[in-house]
């Protein structure tokens, strides 16, 4: 006797569908192959079906797929699926791709000239039922729930996408919609499928057609007793007859498909390892390969393991791995491991590996050590790192100076990938090379297998880089030697320094605006005579909406959007004391957060020591964190009481503050080559009065301070895209004003418009942006059908090689700031860079030769056809120091 826990288990699965579905649930910009090949509808759709495997363990399988959008029922009515929109640039491709994946883990795929995968579907469900299979549909097509029965189980994708699925036998059917799975194509047939463009019977929904199949038993005996039923929805229904006959022959799937298989040659056979680790080495995925092969019950090949034998790690006294290092006469690998200790504190070096091509070693750090390597690393002998900046540090804070590093594998792969830069050596490492790096699991007290040594991690290091090399092209290699490496060495002596700060200053300034947002609230509580929790969305949906009345805000997954910017809209629109006082109230907290994580940042030492990130953005510009000193506001009185606590540290006199004036409209008029403009930038002239007087018509002299509002917000906002709706809303105008201005704008600046086109639509033909210094940011976007990823990614190209370039020439300029002041033995020091400004702390006796150094390197950090004009400020703390 067969039972159900001996019956063989048949899966059948629609591919179009469910990786459909997962392009969509995944992030299309975060799986693309090196030569641009997305890759997400594949990922999700491998990751759902090797879980499927697992988890129900069939006996024999198939993935059917569609051959086009046409088919017998487009012929039976030419509209069927007509609506669909055009299948997304970034995902054709993908479905062949993921063919050659399953057939080569011995999958059979199917698909059939005119005839749908859901036909295919149904076509081996049924025969599987009939030759005693419990059998698995796997689809997000909703036609599909008339296969089930007590035989037939559906898999249903959820909302969320692949990752869960609905389990769908009669009874679940039943209870999800009223009917047992045979009579669900003809509630469809009555409602109609908006996703297969068949218009159903105009008011009739789920709920009536569930009330007429149960009244009358059939969607036959419906339609003979048409006339009996009453009302609007009645005589819908009576002129709509033919509809619904049509939609139900269209729903209905074929069952007897020829096909050039059984259900008996579905059987689940081994993988072809060698063409599966091919297929996803061109498509990069480094962990599915493991659960597929653990899904199928094999075992790993063999071949798996890197080509290249790892070479084991010597260990060596302090004199030897000196002596090793000096003879050593190309690249060196370096890897410095550091630790915190038991008690915190800075991370210090504990361990050192080195290796070359065909060496590695490695010794704990130790004084002696340390006087022994030193000068080779002081040295300029050339020295390639991952990641070097947290452990140049960890050196330099025991007094050892490094020099002569000339690669970082995280600074090239992040030049090369900016918008998704692999994270860990680990990523590098299965990128570029196709292996994998020994790693031990760090969830594991006494881990089962051993990490790669320090040594080992330099001899990859090394591996990687000539592999990064190979892939940098000219440009961005003048980048990484030019640019970013410096910076990081600046950056170094800057992170080391930190800043001074006042403790008591930011705790006072905390105290005071805790007080006023007490104040807020209480004030709040009464304009509504009750107190809520002015931080829970929930409640205060219920005090806007509800006990206030106020019109509702855009639609969230939980109500109506409670965020800042949708509520000043509705205060502009419909002002309330309420409104004003919540935003008050969170502008205060906001800024008593940041208060509150500087104060709690401020070391032993009185002073702020935060981490730039080089790799933190995709334009190029810095970021910081621990604290963040991006986010300080500007230019309110609580920001300069902020930047007042940055103050002039011992052994100092003054803090130096310079910034570039209008920088990205200076590069706007270098790369635009407008006469306007350049003209404007030369004449000294005010910009923006400048400008107003060309678009408004008037002597500069007569500019009011209204026209040159308009003009900088407008000539700003170019470089992001602005529209006129935008300028509009921004300037509170009306739009047909805002139109007019720009059109006024580029009348007399034509080839700011013409440059901000032809930049567009050069990166849609190279699928980059660069900059003045030849750095690029990729943008695949700018192609694809998706309007709202395709004018999304062209704003971000008009604005990349402007913020990019500004981003070099501040690297440029502090680099340089830097290796002048220690090259003239001063003692003044970059202390921050923030945004298109420099803090430097100013020795005594030394103002006028830092001021000098100081607007000089930034003035010449780049040959524009306008001059950068710097402007320099001087005071004991940040705020006086401003400009």
């Amino acid at each position: 006797m067969v039972t159900d826990s001996t019956k063989p288990t048949l899966l059948v699965v629609d591919g179009h569908s469910l990786a459909f579905r997962a392009f969509f649930a995944l992030p299309v910009e975060n799986f693309t192959t090196k030569d641009g090949q997305h890759t997400n509808g594949i990922y999700g759709f491998l990751s759902m079906f090797v879980n499927l495997l697992k988890a129900e363990q069939p006996t024999h399988v198939a993935v059917a797929f569609d051959t086009s959008r046409v088919s017998f029922r487009t012929r039976q009515y030419p509209d069927y699926k007509a609506t669909r929109a055009e299948t997304p640039q970034e995902f054709q491709g993908q479905i062949p791709l993921l063919q050659d994946c399953l057939r080569a883990m011995n999958v059979t795929v199917l698909q059939k000239e005119d005839i749908e995968a859901d036909d295919i579907l149904a076509t081996l469900a049924t025969q599987g039922a009939d030759s005693g299979y419990s059998v698995l549909v796997c689809s997000g097509d909703r036609d599909t729930i008339q296969l089930v029965d007590d035989r037939v189980t559906l898999l249903y994708p959820s909302v969320q996408g692949v990752s869960q699925l609905k389990r769908y036998d009669p009874g679940a059917v039943q209870e999800r919609y009223g009917v047992p799975p045979e009579q669900y194509p003809d509630i469809a047939a009555l409602v109609g499928e908006t996703s297969d463009n068949l218009p159903g019977v105009p008011k009739v929904g789920e709920k009536t057609a569930v009330k007429w199949l149960t009244q009358f038993g059939s969607l036959d005996a419906i339609i003979e007793n048409a006339e009996s039923i009453k009302g609007v929805v009645g005589n819908n229904l009576r002129e709509h007859i033919d509809d619904v006959r049509r939609n139900r022959s269209l729903n209905r799937l074929l069952r007897d498909v020829e096909l050039p298989v059984t259900v008996t040659d579905l059987t689940r056979g081994p993988v072809d390892a060698e063409a599966l680790r091919d297929i996803f080495a061109r498509l990069e995925f480094r962990t599915l390969l493991p659960r597929v092969y653990d899904a199928f019950g094999a075992p790993a090949p063999e071949e798996q393991a890197p080509q290249v034998a790892v070479p084991a790690a010597r260990e060596l006294d302090a004199a030897a791995l000196a002596a090793w290092a000096e003879s050593q006469n190309g690249e060196v690998g370096v890897t410095v491991v550091t630790t915190t200790g038991a008690t915190g504190g800075a991370p210090v070096p504990t361990r050192i590996g080195l290796a070359t091509h065909e060496e590695a070693v490695e010794a704990n750090w130790t004084p002696q050590l340390g006087v022994a390597l030193g000068p080779w690393l002081a040295s300029d002998r050339p020295k390639v790192f991952a990641s070097a900046k947290p452990q140049l540090k960890s050196l330099r804070r025991i007094g050892v100076a490094v020099t002569g590093v000339v690669f970082d594998t995280e600074l090239a792969g992040w030049l090369i990938r900016p918008s998704f830069p692999d994270k860990t050596l680990a990523d590098l490492v299965a990128r570029y090379l196709g292996e994998k790096l020994p790693e031990a699991d760090p969830t594991q007290l006494v881990p089962e297998t051993e990490g790669a040594t320090p040594a080992q991690l330099s001899w990859f290091t090394l591996r990687v880089a000539d592999a990064l090399a190979a892939d940098l092209p000219a440009a961005l290699r003048t980048v990484l030697d030019d640019i970013e490496l410096p910076t990081m060495m600046a950056l170094i002596d800057m992170e080391l320094a930190g800043v001074a700060v006042s403790h008591a200053a930011l705790s006072s300034f905390s105290a005071e605006l805790g007080a006023r947002a007490e104040a807020i609230a209480s004030a709040a509580y009464a304009t509504i005579e009750r107190e809520v929790n002015l931080g829970s969305p929930k409640q205060l949906q219920e005090v806007l909406f509800d006990q206030l009345g106020l019109p509702k805000t855009r639609k969230t997954k939980t109500g109506y959007s409670t965020d800042a910017a949708v509520l000043a809209d509705l205060q502009e629109t419909n002002p309330h004391p309420f409104l004003g006082q919540l935003l008050e109230h969170r502008e205060v907290t906001k800024l008593r957060q940041i208060v509150e994580s500087l104060d709690a940042a401020i070391g032993p030492d009185a002073r702020i020591h935060t981490t730039y990130l080089q790799t933190g953005s995709q334009t190029g510009r810095l970021s910081s964190i621990d604290p963040n000193l991006q986010n300080i506001p500007v230019r309110t009185e609580d920001s300069r009481r902020i930047r007042a606590a940055f103050t002039v540290g011992d052994g100092y006199e003054t803090l130096l503050t310079a910034d570039y004036s209008q920088i990205e409209m200076r590069i706007m008029a270098h790369l635009s080559e407008d006469p306007g403009l350049i003209e404007a930038f030369r004449s000294g002239e005010d910009l923006h009065r400048f400008v107003g007087a060309r678009v408004f018509g008037v002597d500069p002299s007569a500019v009011t301070p209204a026209m040159r509002t308009k003009v900088k917000a407008m000539s700003y906002g170019l470089v992001y895209g602005l529209s006129a709706f935008g300028l509009s809303k921004q300037l509170r105008i009306d739009q047909s004003e805002a139109k007019a201005l720009m059109q006024e704008y580029f009348a007399r600046f034509g080839a700011v418009r013409d440059y901000l086109r032809g930049s567009v639509e050069q990166a849609r033909i190279d699928g980059y942006t660069t900059t003045i210094f030849g750095r690029r940011r990729p943008f695949p976007d700018l192609g694809s059908p998706n309007r709202v990823l395709r004018e999304n990614a062209q704003r971000a190209a008009l604005n990349a090689p402007i913020q990019g370039s500004a981003a070099d020439i501040m690297k440029i300029a502090l680099v340089r700031i830097h290796d002048e002041l220690r090259a003239r033995s001063l003692s003044s020091r970059v202390l921050l860079q923030i945004h298109d400004e420099l803090v430097v702390e100013v020795a005594p006796g030394e103002w006028d030769a830092v001021e000098a150094v100081v607007t000089a390197r930034m003035g010449d950090a780049a040959e524009l056809s306008v001059p950068l004009d710097v402007q320099i400020g001087r005071g004991h703390d940040w705020n006086a120091a401003g400009h």
